[in-house]
């Protein structure tokens, strides 16, 4: 009521143009367009649900009112994202901002550079400096989120969606079946000679009690979050980022790919492959697959399922009969380490957010106040889920946040089956900034095997990896490359990858043999340029690092 009586006051002043009495007692302060006479309109291209109306969403008004703006919306579906967003640059006639769902497209660190240079994207230093007391504050804060942001120039040209979601940066897990476990009289595994010997026993010991031998002891998949088995496995013998194969030590980047330690993990893999204790689908199927494993319908089969959670692969909805078996497998004590990959991050790289030089000077404060409102609890909650009493609620009593003594902020409402979508938040889009204390603030049930309390259930196995990360990891998402350098970059990547998942893959099946064709593979790590690809991940590094600082 207070806010909707300073909002009135507010109008009827700047009716009589006493802007400045009004804006001086309103939190973030209105934005007049030229003359102070009405509204200041702002072309948006973004990304749109199907099942969402961005012109009449709750939040979409919510923020024309307290910022004092009115949006001229150039929505686009999902589909084809990226290459309407490159026409709509391209044509020149592109508009005041972009604010972009980053899972569906973002622009990449290298667009944010080469736009930026071409003076399209405007720096965002000042504003933020003068205009966004909660940016400025969450970066000073948080030196990982200050580098994401920030250009080897030193410039702020755009910010990422920035998230930090604990289960998420340990995504490389493993979800043992202690029901088989308990059964079989068998301890939780702790080193790889241990896993080995209790896959046999799923394999051979007829856990599931049907005397068919149909145990499938181990699988995976072929997709992201943490699905692939070799992570897993080889990081008990040396770190396997599950990305670009990257190791650092002293500041200086290097491959793990072609250590001796490396050789040794894909004869250990190659050995449990062998012995019939791996799903040799595990290297091609897909999720759908996988979960078929999982939910196999005669009767459960799956001894142990990698992924950054268990719901990929079993289902852990109400009702579920098999999903509260699999509980987290710690990172095993291999030869020679103990790692669990670590990313700090769960952000994409690159920006969902710019504004360009089409912008009027009225037009970027009031856009980066906007978003500087998003920065906040209140802002990132009512973007993120919606109005208060549709998407989330204020905690009951007795109710429990996520984080250890944490006071419960927010509560989610599920949505009931044959609800119509809502339309009060910016779904995707406006997902901006959750650090953890945001995260950890929301409610979880109690019961981590029940759909209310599952993030809970992911937080504490996620404690079971924590610190087990090597002291030094390539940031990757952190890292700008030079422009000039991307294209070569990406390509040199690629190929790189491609390389080694291709020779990982043929070693541990036996097409290619690992003592007689080593050599081989190594040599042709050099001749794709290897030494080069390291160089520029190297230039990039220490750029970013000394430019952030």
């Amino acid at each position: 009521m207070k806010r909707n009586i300073i909002s009135l006051v507010c109008m009827i002043l700047l009716a009589s143009s006493v802007l400045a009495a009004c804006a001086s007692n309103t939190k973030g302060g209105n934005t007049a367009s030229e003359g102070g006479t009405g509204p200041v309109e702002i072309s948006v291209f973004t990304q749109q649900e199907a099942t969402q109306d961005l012109k009449t969403s709750d939040f979409t008004k919510l923020v024309e009112d307290k910022f004092n703006i009115r949006f001229k919306w150039e929505i686009i579906p999902y589909d084809g994202a990226k290459e309407k967003r490159q026409i709509s640059l391209a044509s020149g006639d592109y508009p005041d901002t972009y604010i972009l769902t980053d899972y569906v497209d973002q622009f990449s660190q290298a667009d944010v550079l080469r736009y930026s240079q071409q003076g399209i994207f405007v720096p965002l230093n000042d504003l933020i400096e003068q205009y966004a007391p909660n940016i400025k504050a969450a970066m000073d804060k948080n030196p990982t989120l200050k580098a994401m942001n920030t250009a080897p120039d030193g410039n702020i040209y755009g910010l990422v969606n920035y998230s930090e979601c604990f289960h998420c940066s340990y995504p490389n897990k493993m979800w043992i079946n202690t029901k088989w476990l308990e059964e079989m009289k068998l301890e939780m595994p702790k080193t790889t000679d241990d896993f080995r010997n209790v896959l046999k026993a799923f394999k051979t010991g007829d856990p599931n009690g049907n005397k068919k031998a149909d145990e499938v002891p181990l699988s995976g998949s072929t997709e992201d979050f943490g699905v692939r088995i070799v992570p897993f496995l080889m990081n008990g013998f040396i770190y396997n980022d599950d990305r670009n194969y990257l190791t650092m030590k002293d500041g200086k980047v290097d491959t793990a790919a072609n250590k001796p330690e490396w050789k040794e993990g894909l004869a250990y893999i190659k050995s449990l492959y062998d012995e019939g204790l791996i799903d040799k689908g595990a290297f091609t199927q897909n999720a759908e697959a996988f979960k078929r494993i999982g939910e196999n319908a005669d009767a459960q089969i799956l001894g142990a399922g990698a992924g950054m959670h268990p719901a990929i692969f079993v289902n852990t909805g109400e009702g579920n009969t098999r999903g509260m078996d699999y509980n987290p497998l710690p990172p095993l004590q291999g030869p020679h380490a103990s790692y669990t990959v670590h990313n700090a991050s769960s952000a994409i790289p690159g920006a969902k957010f710019v504004i360009t030089n089409k912008a009027s000077e009225e037009a970027k404060i009031a856009l980066i106040k906007l978003v500087d409102y998003l920065y906040t609890p209140e802002g990132q909650v009512s973007a993120e889920a919606g109005k208060e009493g549709v998407g989330w609620r204020k905690p009951e009593a007795g109710e429990k946040a996520l984080g250890e003594n944490v006071t419960p902020l927010f509560a989610s409402i599920p949505s009931k089956e044959g609800d119509k979508p809502n339309n009060t938040g910016w779904y995707g889009m406006g997902n901006f900034y959750m650090p953890k204390e945001y995260r950890d603030s929301w409610v979880q049930g109690e019961d981590i095997y029940a759909s209310s309390g599952y993030e809970r259930r992911l937080y504490q196995a996620t404690l079971q990896y924590q610190g087990k990360e090597p002291k030094e990891i390539y940031p990757v998402w952190a890292v700008w490359i030079d422009p000039a350098l991307a294209d070569e970059q990406s390509m040199l990547q690629i190929n790189l990858k491609n390389y080694i998942d291709q020779y990982t893959l043929q070693f541990i099946t036996g097409s290619k043999d690992l003592n007689k064709d080593w050599d081989t593979y190594t040599k042709g790590l050099e001749n794709l340029k290897l030494g080069r690809f390291l160089e520029i991940m190297q230039q990039s590094y220490d750029v970013t690092y000394n430019s952030s600082k």
